[in-house]
């Protein structure tokens, strides 16, 4: 609760530096906006964090860069809370019998930290084909706790890991099917590392360097499908909409698993506060399958070790605000926060849950 807090007051105070510009900025009825309307609206866009929710006229040109941070914190088994105690002397090591290898998991992560910077470019093939593409850079933390030997609670030692890099790239065209309506048809380019090493503390005091589980890799290393459908519209005071998305793995990757499907359905609404400042609910529920496969480097008394403790399903709720230059010199300009918070989540498996998401964002339109 302090971490978002603290992470709460930082982003408000950034929202605040950032917005002024755009609240301070004269509106002119007969501006015309990128996307094609009168003027610029605050509700002419989805809340940050929902993707390719909008199209552009033939010619037009959108660039944006998000940032979204992840906390991560505890262990949940299913829809329980569990100590990382029980989770050291309950839970069966997938890998027990193996040389070193102890019979429960003796290492236990406690907490986890996710940056992600995507930068994205939308252009206007036709007035009803929009193609984008999206880049990212990833930077992970993960803090465990070990456990001395095969046995007991006594605690060895804490360690944590820290890779970052370049993420998956993604291709998409939006196919507009009505004024409101359009079809995602993308891809997911296997452009991230899935072999990321780091240094760990073993049950029997060794610090060796190692290939990190699952959730700490960059990429997925698969060519995927995400295919999706998207509907927006809007009032003089209000905007809505809803989007369904998909992942779909094209077969294993080069080390031999694939992550799991994924299935995602949002919706939201937005109000007007003014022209150019908007206020937005949203919620969104989303199920993720379990690993297929298995990579044979990544090895461990863990629960990121296991492909079949990752995923489940989840539902959150996210609040956001966008802001729109109406006119004047930053005309185009667009910025976006939302923040997110679990409702429930059901987890495969002994799994940190989400403690909450913050996304920031702006966008220039040409």
């Amino acid at each position: 609760m302090k971490s978002l807090m603290k992470a709460g007051v930082s982003l408000a105070a950034t929202c605040c530096a950032l917005a002024a510009p755009f609240a301070l900025s004269p509106a002119h009825a007969d501006d015309d906006h990128a996307d094609g309307n009168s003027s610029a609206n605050a509700l002419d866009h989805a809340p940050i964090g929902v993707m390719g929710d909008h199209r552009h006229a033939k010619g037009e040109v959108m660039i944006s860069y998000r940032v979204m941070h992840m906390n991560m914190g505890g262990v949940q088994i299913g829809t329980d809370s569990v100590s990382p105690e029980t989770v050291a002397t309950t839970v069966p090591n997938r890998f027990a019998g193996s040389p070193g290898q102890p019979p429960t998991l003796r290492i236990v992560p406690t907490s986890m930290r996710m940056d992600m910077h995507m930068a994205g470019i939308m252009y206007g093939l036709f007035d009803q084909v929009t193609l984008m593409v999206m880049a990212n850079y990833v930077s992970k933390e993960m803090d465990h706790i070990t456990f001395r030997g095969g046995m007991g609670t006594a605690q060895l030692g804490n360690f944590t890991t820290s890779p970052q890099g370049f993420g998956d790239t993604k291709v998409a065209a939006l196919i507009g099917i009505t004024d409101n309506v359009h079809i995602n048809a993308g891809v997911s380019l296997p452009t991230g590392s899935i072999t990321q090493t780091d240094d760990i503390l073993t049950p029997m005091g060794g610090t060796p360097t190692v290939r990190l589980p699952y959730p700490m890799q960059l990429g997925s290393g698969t060519l995927d499908l995400e295919p999706g459908i998207t509907y927006r519209d809007q009032s003089a005071a209000f905007g809505w909409g809803a989007q369904l998305r998909g992942t779909v793995r094209l077969g294993d990757n080069d080390e031999g698993y694939a992550f799991g499907d994924r299935a995602m359905a949002t919706a939201w609404v937005a109000a007007s506060v003014t022209q150019g400042v908007a206020i937005s609910g949203r919620v969104q529920a989303e199920s993720l399958g379990s690993i297929d496969g298995i990579d044979p480097m990544i090895v461990g008394p863990v629960q990121t070790a296991n492909p079949d403790f990752h995923g489940g399903e989840s539902l959150t709720g996210l609040i956001g605000v966008n802001f729109a230059a109406t006119g004047g010199s930053l005309r185009g300009w667009r910025l976006g926060i939302e923040g997110g918070v679990p409702i429930v989540q059901d987890l495969n498996g002994p799994q940190m849950p989400t403690d909450y998401t913050l996304t920031l964002g702006v966008q220039k339109s040409f």
